[in-house]
């Protein structure tokens, strides 16, 4: 039976066996919620482990839907529960799940610590985690050796990982607060908080972060970095650990890196028609810098690395230099930047730059020598893609003077600066339309008349998006080309204000245009696009 379960549809698989046994399948309306007391006291934990759900109750018998109604132990179970008969239905086995996750996000809501103790006695499911290198343990105290390998500790640690990725987050935050300890998710940019550990086993938690990534878990005064790998839910992910200590106890962040979220290629990224056709005019020059910037988390990386993957072919010679090396790409060579150990952007581009590269990535441009290098490697034939932090693409300009650039060497070697956000897409399952905010737009100095006739839409909340009306994130970006006015402009030293005017009656669409345009796409909400773009 289960080979069946796996090559057929839930849905047809519901048919089939009703038809075999002769009972009558079920369909689950969208949001639909039993009544809390057809679940005969029990859990909803309980029932999910039977993939039951009650649906209603007559003359004592309990109509009760079964994901297999072949399984007659989870029949007898169910029975038990009720103290009589049960009338067995056939319902679609992600129906019920999705029902049956709603219930359970609920009463996690109602009852936090219970949603903890669940998970310190829980099963967590198939997860293991391998270190890199590995590394003397010597110093490890012993007392937090037994505590961190303790089995609540260790399911609570691979909990925790397993919800963040079904979650989709991109960090864990967990911290240490005077009197209990706080757990944290940012989905989609956000913050989500979570039931947490208690107090009481807060280091051990931390020491048990530490043994995964090869830390010393004797040290608790200096800040530490370490990674891990994690396998589960049918995909493996790697986690880079950073922990520092603060008043009340070690603060631990864990970034996740999922590879299976990179874009394929540049095609991928969902760009609009201008951004893309100049960004892959770009990457196709044989030689020059192209300059990608943007505050922390937005995507900048991401969009590199679609950029190699659309470069990576036999005949090309790619070299990176990243602090840290975030995703490891076939073909690609890679070099960790180090700076302990005198490994430093400047360093290691030098160094690059006699391995007869086509192609070079450098992580961050943060100092005028590293620039300096970067704009003659720019110069002398080589294709160079970099991030800088800057509010916006014709801010780059003005910083790179500021590192010590030559206007005339910027010039000519400068082919593309971009800038971007990312936003939170919209839920497609329970996104509505809603009222225009017009006084919101005015306040953020946008004409309403832009949304005359466009359909504006908000968040509602929904079990596909974990009730905040928002999921997964895109990219909104600010591309300028570099085009014989511009480079003219900036040999004569012009500034961002100037080269703004100028990019903008060229067709630069600027980061508020393309979150407004986003908003009438029906892609994001007016709140959450001026969010990132506000005040651009």
């Amino acid at each position: 039976m289960e080979e069946l379960k796996k090559i057929a549809e839930p849905v047809e698989f519901a048919i089939a066996a009703a038809d075999y046994l002769g009972i009558p399948p079920v369909t689950l309306p969208p949001g639909f919620t039993p009544s809390a007391e057809f679940l005969c006291g029990m859990k909803v934990e309980a029932w999910n482990r039977v993939k039951a759900l009650p649906l209603a109750q007559v003359r004592g018998r309990l109509t009760v839907a079964f994901a297999d109604p072949f399984d007659l132990p989870a029949q007898e179970e169910v029975s038990r529960w009720s103290r009589g008969k049960v009338w067995a239905t056939v319902a679609p086995s992600d129906e019920l799940a999705e029902v049956l996750l709603r219930l359970k996000q609920a009463e996690d809501a109602a009852n936090p610590a219970l949603a903890m103790e669940n998970i310190m006695k829980g099963d967590d499911g198939e997860i293991e985690m391998s270190a890199g290198e590995d590394k003397s343990a010597e110093a490890a105290l012993d007392a937090s050796l037994d505590a961190a390998g303790e089995a609540p500790v260790i399911r609570m640690v691979n909990t925790i990982m397993v919800e963040a990725l079904k979650t989709n987050a991109s960090d864990i935050h967990f911290e240490a607060l005077e009197k209990t300890s706080r757990l944290r998710y940012r989905i989609d940019g956000d913050l989500v908080e979570r039931p947490a550990p208690p107090k009481a086993l807060h280091n051990a938690v931390v020491s048990r972060i530490k043994i995964l990534s090869n830390l010393d878990i004797a040290e608790h005064r200096r800040p530490q970095d370490g990674r891990f790998k994690v396998k589960a839910l049918r995909k493996e992910v790697d986690i880079r650990v950073s922990i520092l200590p603060t008043v009340h106890g070690e603060k631990v962040v864990m970034r996740i890196l999922d590879k299976s979220n990179l874009a394929p290629g540049l095609a991928q990224l969902g760009l609009d028609e201008y951004a893309y056709k100049a960004m892959k005019y770009a990457i196709e020059q044989p030689h020059g810098i192209i300059l990608v910037t943007g505050p922390t988390g937005s995507g900048k990386t991401t969009t590199l690395y679609s950029c190699l993957q659309d470069l990576n072919k036999p005949d090309v010679n790619i070299v990176t230099a990243e602090d840290p090396v975030e995703y490891e790409l076939p073909g690609v060579n890679q070099c960790h930047v180090n700076v302990a150990q005198g490994l430093t952007f400047a360093g290691i581009l030098r160094s690059v730059l006699r391995q007869d590269p086509d192609i070079v990535l450098v992580g961050e441009i943060r100092d005028g020598e590293t620039a300096d290098i970067a704009v003659k490697a720019a110069l002398t034939g080589h294709l160079v893609l970099s991030t800088l932090h800057t509010n916006d693409a014709c801010g780059v300009v003005a910083r790179l003077f500021d590192m010590g650039i030559q206007p005339f060497m910027l010039a000519s070697s400068l082919i593309l600066a971009q800038a971007q956000r990312l936003f939170r897409r919209l839920c497609p399952f329970c996104k509505k339309r809603v009222e225009l905010n017009r006084d919101l737009l005015v306040a953020n100095k946008v004409d309403p008349a832009e949304f005359d006739g466009a359909e504006v839409f908000g968040p509602v909340g929904c079990p596909k998006c974990h009730s905040s009306g928002y999921k997964g994130r895109g990219a909104m970006m600010e591309v300028l080309p570099v085009s014989p006015k511009i480079r003219a402009l900036i040999e004569k030293g012009g500034d961002a204000e100037l080269l703004k005017v100028l990019a903008m009656q060229e067709g630069m669409v600027t980061l508020k245009e393309a979150g407004m345009r986003k908003v009438r796409a029906g892609l994001t909400s007016l709140q959450a696009a001026l969010e990132v773009t506000g005040g651009e």
